[in-house]
This record gives C-alpha cells, structure tokens and sequence, in this order.
C-alpha cells in the first residue's frame, strides 16, 4: 500500500480535529466506517490512525475504541509568529525590542576581546567568570550559597531542567510537579519515558501537605515547583510557603529542582526554596525572560557532590555552552545593565498586567508577570473558545497543555508581553474581551 494514501487520510483527520470536527477526548469512528465514508479501506484508515497515534494526536484502548489526545504538545503551547496578522498570546518572553540595543553594545564590546582560549574548549561547564556571572545574577533575586564551584552552565533554562532529569532519574521513575505545570516540563517526561503525578496547588502554590502526601504515597525521585510567578498560574509563593516546601524535601530526603526563571520580576527579593535545602535543592536561572530567550544563558546552582555529575552530562551530549553568548551576558551582569533589563521588563509587565485588568475585567488572579491563567465563561466550553479565538487570529494557550493527569482547567494562558507595542497589545485585548462576551456560535458540530 502507497503510504502516500494513508498519510493523506491521516491528514483529513488531523483537518477534522483542528478544525473542531472531532474534538478533544472525542471517540473516533471505526475503520470500517470512516473508510465508506473516505472511499477507501479499513486498513488504509489503520494505518492513518495509527500514524497519528505516532503523533500523539489520537490514542487507542482496546474494547473501547481511537480517541482524540488532549494537546500536550509544547510546539502547540507555544506558537511563535513573524507577522503582524497575529495578536500572539502565546509565548513568554520579554518585550524584545526594548533590548535590542544594549544586546547589541554587549556583543560589539565583547568581540573585539575574543581569544583563542575564550573561543576553545574548557573545562567544567563553562569558563570561571560566566560562571561568576551566573552566582551574581541568581543572587540578586534571592539565592544564597551560590559559587563558581557549585554553578554549572547550560544551554538556557530548558536545557537545564532536561539535563537534571536524565542526571537524577531513569526511565520509568516518577516525577512530582506541580498540577498545572509548564508544558515544556510535561514534554521532557514524555520523551524521556518518566512518569508524572500533580501536586494539589492552593493560592500559594503547591500545597506542603499535598506534596508531602505524594511523596509517600507515590514515590516519585524528583519534584519540580516554578516558585515565583508560576506558568501557567501566575502565583508565586510567599517566603513562608518556601519554608514549608523545603521542609518537606528536607524530611523526605528527596531533590528538588527550583526553577526559578521569574524570580527577577518579583518586586522585592524573596528567597529561594534552595536557601532552605541546600542539600538536596538544584536551583536554575535563565537571562532567557529578562534579556533574550536567543542568548541560551541558564544556571544551575547544585549540591557540591552533584557537581561532577552534571559536568559530565554536558560533556556528554553538548561539551559546553557557547562561551561566546556566555561572554555577552558577562559583560551585562559585570555592568549591570542585565539588571536594568530586568527591571524594565518588570515595570512592562506591571503596566501591561494593568492593562488587562482595566479591558478583562475577568481576571480574578493577582498576577504581576508576563502572563495572567484568564478563567472562561460559563458559557464557553475549552475546545470552542479555541477554535473561536484561533478564527480571529488571536493566538492563546489552552489551559489543557498545562495539566497534569486527573487535573483539568476552563482557562487559557496570556502571554502579555510577546505583542510589542501597547498600542497593539490594547487592540488584541480588545478582540479577546469581545470575543469572552460573545456566546458561542451554535454552528460548532459539538
């Protein structure tokens, strides 16, 4: 058989599911049905189920049938856009423009210091000062203890949470994070064939009592919490949940990773988790929120006995970082203007947060950062909001991409800063409030 005629029914069914024809958790027809109505056979419509099955787009039961997956996707979480035709509430990042110069300065200044020694290998993970670099940065939003000896360089924040869980975990282990987690966590888990369970969430984040329950309960290797102006919720944790948290680690005797890539957009400094639990505590940073997500600057602060183990990770699959992108950020931490950075993209957010709330009145959270986890009218089911705001080019993440098994969530996430002008950040919001007070049109097939 071509695989030419299953792909394109494959591809028919994917239309169907995007479009909204066959929504999520929606059971698929048969073969035999689905091939009369195509013109084709049962096992041409096999072998497109199972293609997309491959994909993760459909998933099959025995005795119950195929079934549309709930999108997980981080690709789909989040959507990157070139064009002005877009209003992208998608990503997380800073707004750009406003960095676009001094990242330039940095870069002149620092290529006329190239060296052979700065442009070869070294050893650890990447060269003494930027690792320096590194410990000033995670120091000045709240963590204690870090050096150049227990500091490990890594390709941006994600690279770090990826290389921790294949330093401390195998294949099959379990790993304990928050109910609504990042989806780039919930991704790294998938590929990496590690289970996970949520942690019950309250209004200051992952609950202690909950957590302390999973941990006997479930056994995991490793819990992963987003302290501060968690994603997809926006909460971030008082310094006496911290405590809390880290007493549990501490009694459990288990290792947590802190990421802790917000921290810069708390208003004041609050100390990290890591503060309290030295020894089992893995703590990252990233300039990739305040400078630039391109840069690939991340940090990870370790017990001193894990170091080792991390040096030859990266060795392993990546040797070093770029100390060329590292030699940049030196020279902005060194400088300061990496914090003057940060502190604009804070004042952004706090303005821009203000914003939102004066058009969606909808917003119930107390949120401060890029982002705000907006809750959905009655009236608006998950899956036709999408559809509705994917149709008028409003480009938001579904609350399902960040739910853990057993969770689920009526609401999507804003990205408030990925939309460059205020002007035009005022004109989606907009779009977004009348399309929330519109009702559902009773044309969708479900």
């Amino acid at each position: 058989m071509s695989r030419v005629k299953f792909s394109n029914i494959a591809q028919i069914i994917e239309q169907r599911i995007d479009s909204g024809d066959y929504p999520v958790s929606a059971k698929l027809p048969t073969h035999r049905v689905l091939a009369t109505e195509l013109n084709t056979t049962p096992v041409t419509v096999a072998k497109a189920y199972k293609l997309l099955a491959d994909k993760g787009r459909l998933e099959s039961f025995v005795g119950r049938g195929t079934f549309v997956s709930q999108p997980t996707s981080l690709a789909q979480a989040i959507v990157p856009t070139d064009d002005n035709e877009h209003f992208n509430f998608s990503i997380l990042q800073p707004c750009l423009y406003k960095n676009i110069e001094p990242l330039q300065r940095a870069y002149q200044s620092v290529a006329v210091k190239l060296s052979a020694q700065l442009i070869g290998y070294t050893e650890h993970s990447g060269h003494q000062a930027h690792r320096q670099a590194g410990v000033d940065w995670a120091k000045k939003y709240g963590l204690d203890g870090g050096s150049v000896d227990n500091t490990v360089l890594t390709n941006g924040a994600q690279h770090a949470l990826s290389l921790l869980v294949d330093a401390l975990t195998e294949p099959g282990d379990t790993i304990a994070v928050e109910a609504l987690t990042y989806p780039g966590i919930l991704a790294i888990a998938n590929i990496a064939e590690r289970k996970v369970v949520g942690v019950t969430m309250d209004a200051q984040g992952m609950n202690p009592q909950a957590l302390d329950e999973v941990i006997k309960t479930q056994h995991p290797k490793l819990v992963i919490v987003v302290p501060s102006h968690q994603n997809p919720t926006g909460i971030t944790m008082p310094e006496s949940r911290r405590r809390d948290i880290a007493k549990v680690i501490n009694e459990n005797a288990i290792h947590l990773i802190e990421d802790d890539i917000y921290g810069f957009l708390n208003q004041g400094k609050v100390a990290a988790i890591s503060n309290f639990s030295p020894q089992y505590s893995f703590h990252i940073s990233s300039l990739s929120k305040a400078i630039s997500p391109a840069m690939r600057c991340g940090f990870i602060k370790a017990p001193a006995e894990k170091v080792a183990l991390l040096n030859a990770h990266i060795r392993a699959n990546i040797w070093l970082s770029s100390p060329l992108n590292y030699m940049a950020a030196t020279e902005l931490v060194d400088s300061n203007q990496a914090f003057e950075m940060a502190e604009l993209q804070r004042q952004t957010a706090v303005s821009r947060q203000a914003l939102a709330r004066k058009i969606l009145p909808e917003i119930t959270c107390d949120a401060t950062g890029y982002h705000i986890w907006l809750p959905l009218p009655v009236y608006w089911t998950l899956d036709q909001f999408m559809i509705a705001a994917k149709q008028r080019d409003l480009i938001v993440s579904s609350g399902s991409f960040f739910c853990c098994e057993g969770s689920e969530a009526r609401h999507v996430r804003l990205s408030l800063m990925s939309i460059n002008t205020e002007q035009r950040l005022e004109q989606g919001l907009t779009a977004l409030k009348a399309l929330l007070d519109s009702r559902c049109d009773s044309s969708f097939p479900f």
